[in-house]
């Protein structure tokens, strides 16, 4: 199920009214970190994984509530986000291949290539695949914890972590 990239005007993925900017973070013990969400235009820009919650962070947002419901098993929480991609196109291409992977389920580059409709024989779309999985903005909701042979922005231990959930 592709995510939405594209946010309609005045509407959000929390209805009506588009989520308010900022950074919003949370510890999750599941994955022993913090995960912290940019949003900006009701879309989110960033996800990352900090050691610990900025002071300047708020702690209450949907978002997390759904990263919850989704580390406590419902793999399908974390579908249906708005979020923002500025990425090269076949980057672009590979994370939005890489959506289309099922929770429980492992890809290998080469294979990821060939699902963006890139050559997996070629060195540079091989390359550009694990550029993409490098410079994923928005890691958990694009999941590169499935791809075995590439590391994502993800860090390995909350991959490794992920991958357990998932399984």
């Amino acid at each position: 199920m592709r995510h939405k990239t594209e946010l309609l005007k005045g509407v959000g993925f929390w209805g009506s009214v588009m989520t308010p900017a900022g950074i919003f973070a949370r510890r999750f013990e599941p994955l022993g970190c913090v995960v912290q969400l940019g949003i900006a235009s009701g879309q989110v820009i960033n996800v990352s994984f900090p050691d610990a919650v900025p002071e300047d962070a708020a702690t209450d947002h949907e978002l997390l509530d759904r990263v919850d419901q989704y580390l406590a098993g419902d793999v399908q929480a974390l579908t249906e986000v708005d979020r923002a991609l500025t990425l090269p196109t076949d980057q672009r291409a590979a994370l939005e291949a890489l959506e289309d992977v099922p929770a429980g389920n492992t890809v290998t580059v080469s294979r990821l290539a060939r699902l963006a409709g890139l050559d997996p024989s070629s060195h540079d779309a091989t390359e550009a695949v694990r550029d993409a999985l490098r410079a994923n903005p928005v890691p958990l909701l694009i999941p590169d914890h499935r791809v075995r042979d590439g590391q994502g922005a993800t860090p390995a231990s909350v991959a490794a972590a992920l991958r357990r959930l998932e399984n």
